[in-house]
């Protein structure tokens, strides 16, 4: 494990060390939860899509459907350009 030193701002470090106090860890290892949080995320975190299921189109290819869609319109497609 490596040692590194940061700065924090008066305000900043006493809310660390709050919040350090009330999870009932020091504030190395509350630093080190929060560091791994926000750049590896948790398992569950990872996993969620931040847009999906914000619109619905009815028209819309699912994945699974994408190889049977192209199949039934690019023959079409070529016919046109030609």
């Amino acid at each position: 494990m490596k040692r590194t030193t940061i700065t924090l701002p008066d305000d900043l470090a006493d809310i660390v060390a709050m919040e350090a106090r009330r999870q009932g860890t020091s504030v190395s290892g509350l630093i080190q939860q929060l560091v791994r949080q926000s750049l590896m995320g948790t398992p569950e975190r990872r996993r969620q899509i931040p847009w999906a299921g914000i619109f619905h189109d009815s028209e819309m290819i699912a994945g699974d459907q994408v190889e049977q869609a192209l199949a039934e319109s690019w023959p079409d497609e070529i016919d046109r350009d030609r």
